[in-house]
């Protein structure tokens, strides 16, 4: 991985990871799927300013559908999906379950798109998951119902997560990445709109909070979404989708250390052991394959 690359990595992961603040101040008043929905569409809105100051044309070349698609497998689904984890597990479990991208990306490149499976690279991805459960200090919950339902919804997140970014790399590849991420954000705000529609009229906000909660989700929509995609999308056309995925285990570190510096939060050894077990997992995935 080249220095750009790799920059471009740790700050895709340091945006993700300012995502948590925001999210901390947004979901408790709206709730999980008006925040979904205003983040991919206030995402969407500021693709298109930033497309229109930048005087990009929406030259998609005939992948427009596929960006819609992609939008919806990468963005639309998951959010869904970690809308229904987030009533019935803890934010321990959740990230745990966000850093199996990266496993996802490697047995489902091996399976389904012939990309070269290495020993290193596997206990890369499991000792990337350790490092992960350490820093996020989950505890044992009671095996019940409610706790399979949540895991298998974050599972289906991350093997959504998996396939978006092999599909990606076939279906756009090479088109500009603010143009794909702006294709993504609008397939992913035409499926959660119906869903924000229903859950308004069922479940309304109690309250639709103050200028607080809008500041920050613009800060998540703006900065931590269309930014955050037109980032992602470059490392997939420089890195591939495997070695892309390794920011999940990045996003828990900078979540930590935002947390410490904005929040107060406490830092403890076990964020010092899980970081070196983090650092080490992205050295055997990052290395260059050896056939």
């Amino acid at each position: 991985m080249s220095p750009i690359a790799l920059a471009r990595l740790l700050t895709l992961a340091a945006v993700w990871g300012a995502s948590f603040l925001f999210m901390r101040i947004i979901a408790p008043e709206l709730g999980t799927v008006p925040t979904a929905f205003f983040r991919v569409s206030i995402a969407c809105l500021g693709l298109i300013a930033l497309l229109a100051i930048g005087r990009v044309r929406w030259t998609f070349n005939g992948k427009l559908g596929a960006c819609l698609v992609l939008g919806m497998i990468n963005s639309g689904i998951p959010a869904t999906f970690y809308s229904v984890a987030a009533q019935v597990l803890p934010a321990g479990y959740s990230a745990i379950f966000n850093a199996t991208t990266p496993l996802m990306g490697v047995l489902i490149g091996a399976l389904c798109f012939r990309e070269p499976m290495t020993l290193p690279k596997l206990a890369g991805i499991f000792l990337g998951l350790l490092g992960v459960a350490i820093l996020s200090g989950a505890g044992p919950v009671a095996l019940d119902a409610a706790l399979i339902k949540g895991a298998l919804a974050c599972l289906a997140a991350t093997t959504c997560y998996g396939f978006a970014g092999f599909l990606a790399r076939r279906w756009i590849n090479g088109l500009d990445s603010r143009l794909a991420a702006l294709g993504s954000m609008l397939g992913a705000t035409l499926m959660t709109t119906p869903l924000f529609a229903w859950s308004a009229i069922t479940q309304p906000p109690s309250s639709w909070g103050g200028w607080q909660v809008w500041l920050s989700l613009l800060g998540l929509g703006l900065l931590c979404t269309a930014l955050a995609y037109i980032l992602y999308f470059r490392l997939l056309d420089e890195v591939g989708p495997v070695k892309a995925s390794t920011v999940t285990f990045l996003i828990p570190v900078f979540g930590v250390l935002w947390g410490a510096w904005l929040l107060d939060e406490p830092l403890s050894m076990a964020h010092l052991y899980g970081g070196v077990l983090i650092g080490a997992a992205l050295w055997l995935v990052l290395c260059p394959t050896r056939r």
